[in-house]
């Protein structure tokens, strides 16, 4: 009995520090997480990307798992967790809940969906402009010219310079 109990002290001392278990405080008590293994993800070629609508995030849409690039670093979401890395292809290493960014936390299921009026970016010029961007709110600017744009192509309709609209001169 004795040594059952010490084997299990054992196996669980190996867990948490081999990094399968989270142990989560909260008021309430304490809480087991078990975090399983993250799949490996290889990319031959940095991923085209693709800015998330109102955040400075980009999604690599093209790739066979969620991945995001944040300021500067990759993010993966798996099994609840977050992972963190340089690179796009990892090393991923786990993030504590606190660490990773709000921005990250609420976006939508569908985040990696290109949606219309967006085009995929180089990975390379997103990582040479990301904090630009940011820094002057290039992205805010960009969709404040893109609905004024649309707002002008609104008010243009009806005055003869639709589809199917003739020439007067050709009215008999």
């Amino acid at each position: 009995m004795l040594n059952r109990f010490r084997s299990l002290a054992v196996l669980v001392a190996v867990l948490f520090c081999s990094g399968l278990f989270a142990v989560g405080g909260s008021s309430a008590g304490a809480g087991v997480n078990i975090r399983l293994p993250l799949p490996r993800l290889f990319l031959p070629v940095p991923p085209p990307l693709v800015l998330i609508p109102g955040t400075y995030a980009y999604a690599a849409p093209d790739a066979e798992a969620d991945i995001v690039f944040y300021q500067g670093a990759w993010y993966r979401p798996h099994g609840g967790f977050w992972y963190i890395a340089n690179g796009y292809n990892g090393p991923w290493r786990a993030l504590s809940a606190e660490r990773v960014p709000p921005v990250l936390i609420g976006l939508p299921p569908n985040f990696r969906r290109v949606p219309p009026g967006h085009e995929r970016m180089p990975y390379g010029h997103v990582k040479k402009n990301w904090k630009t961007w940011e820094h002057e709110r290039h992205w805010d600017d960009h969709d404040n010219k893109k609905r004024k744009h649309d707002n002008d192509d609104d008010h243009d309709r009806g005055h003869g310079r639709g589809r199917g609209e003739k020439n007067h001169k050709d009215r008999d």
